[in-house]
């Protein structure tokens, strides 16, 4: 008898801690999270007060690596020579910090080239540098894989628009995703650009499809949030169908619009030939979104793009950039994050 209660006794402390474990690893219904650009600053608790504010619960965290151009096939990356959010050891605190606070984190590294060149067109020009290529991207990679597995990080993102090196390579991503997986358990995702993500080979293998969405939905100056709304009905039946295809849910992994002009029209142009400051489109082109995506089943929710961490020192009336902070839709988000959990 005593055997018996004391096998009763070690299931029910299993149901327990089983029940335990998949509570504190459960994704929320919504991921409503911000962009958080890298500082040369460490983050503290008044970095952070802002997006607790905001009632993210997810914050995407972005270390980066440098490309010279098109051509070049080596990554410098977790180097001296960059701000500390772009390393290793700023991610890390960044995340830390973040993890202190109860807000989840998406790990997601990203290449930069040398003036702002779309890392869309990144290709080689022959076979050896192809797999120097793929040689230092693996090594940018895993450095982070293995600092998302070290401190729990919610999610990784295992690249962001790099549609040619994907179509031309595919055998090493797949080979990399099967790498990631025996190093890191969490969610995983890519973020494709919004004209690329149909084509992308690997989501299958993946947690969610994620999606730069900069689908252009309006022509007009100032769209009306209605106008927004009806230009993105094509989009979301192809989202929708895609979702299907692939049986996973949709990751906005970047979302958002300048407060200009014509923010609807091109929502990726981020150069500086758009000065003319106009919230009321960003205000009325970000509610239309939340209206038309984020109650389908097919939506897991996205990542404002993008937030800095000076909250005070940026944004503002006269901003032109894609920032929502200190400008009317900062309070548009916030309440929709709030009943959106």
């Amino acid at each position: 008898m005593k055997r018996v209660l004391g096998i009763i006794f070690i299931a029910l402390i299993s149901g327990i801690s089983g029940c335990s474990q998949i509570s504190t690893s459960q994704e929320p219904l919504k991921i409503n999270a911000v962009s958080f650009v890298a500082s040369s600053n460490a983050a503290t608790k008044v970095h952070v007060d802002p997006v607790i504010a905001l009632d993210a619960n997810y914050v995407a965290i972005m270390p980066f690596g440098f490309i010279q151009d098109l051509d070049t096939p080596l990554i410098m990356h977790n180097s001296d020579r960059q701000w500390f959010g772009e390393r290793k050891a700023g991610a890390k605190q960044y995340i830390e910090m973040l993890h202190e606070h109860n807000i989840s984190v998406m790990l997601k590294p990203q290449i930069w080239i040398r003036r702002g060149e779309f890392t869309g067109y990144l290709t080689m020009k022959t076979e050896e540098d192809w797999q120097e290529l793929e040689t230092s991207y693996r090594d940018f990679i895993l450095t982070y894989v293995t600092l998302a597995s070290e401190i729990k990080v919610a999610a990784f993102c295992i690249g962001t628009e790099l549609e040619q090196f994907i179509i031309q390579r595919p055998k090493f991503w797949r080979d990399l995703i099967a790498e990631i997986k025996g190093v890191y358990k969490g969610k995983l995702t890519y973020a494709a650009n919004w004209d690329e993500y149909k084509r992308v080979p690997f989501w299958g293998e993946l947690d969610y499809i994620g999606v730069d969405a900069y689908f252009p939905v309006s022509e007009a100056k100032t769209p009306t949030v209605e106008e927004a709304r009806k230009g993105w009905q094509p989009w979301k039946a192809e989202l929708a169908e895609v979702s299907k295809a692939n049986n996973k849910q949709i990751l906005f992994t970047e979302y958002g619009y300048r407060s200009v002009d014509y923010a609807g029209k091109e929502p990726w142009k981020s150069d500086r030939s758009m000065t003319v400051v106009n919230m009321e489109a960003q205000r009325n082109l970000t509610q239309a979104l939340f209206e038309e995506v984020y109650g389908e089943s097919w939506f897991k929710g996205g990542f404002v793009w993008k937030w800095f961490m000076e909250h005070s020192e940026v944004g503002g009336p006269e901003n032109a950039q894609f920032t929502p902070q200190n400008k009317p839709v900062e309070a548009l988000i916030q309440q929709h994050f709030k009943a959106n959990k």
